[in-house]
């Protein structure tokens, strides 16, 4: 997405899970190889809802589904905090919906 969570951390950033929700539609084993597609739900001031497909490499089926939201904190602090101009300026070609 063109930042690394160091580059948050870097700016005094964190970024706790406040939810998060998955459905397992079909098991993988342990020498699957998967591949995850990432896209950004929901992009508000403070929190980012991510939508994810984990899906088997091999034969591209759909094994589960699901989303997080993280909620931009500061780490002196904890509180929840404004995500920076220039993560959301990453963020936004993955965006779906902007709030």
């Amino acid at each position: 997405m063109g930042f690394s969570f160091t580059d948050l951390r870097s700016k005094g950033f964190w970024l706790p899970r406040v939810e998060a929700s998955c459905q397992y539609r079909k098991p993988a084993t342990f020498d699957d190889l998967l591949e995850v597609e990432l896209t950004v739900e929901e992009l508000k001031e403070k929190s980012v809802k991510l939508g994810f497909h984990i899906m088997k490499k091999e034969t591209a089926e759909l094994l589960a589904t699901g989303y997080l939201v993280v909620v931009a904190a500061d780490r002196n602090t904890g509180k929840a905090a404004q995500i920076p101009k220039e993560i959301v300026d990453k963020l936004k070609p993955f965006n779906k919906q902007i709030l």
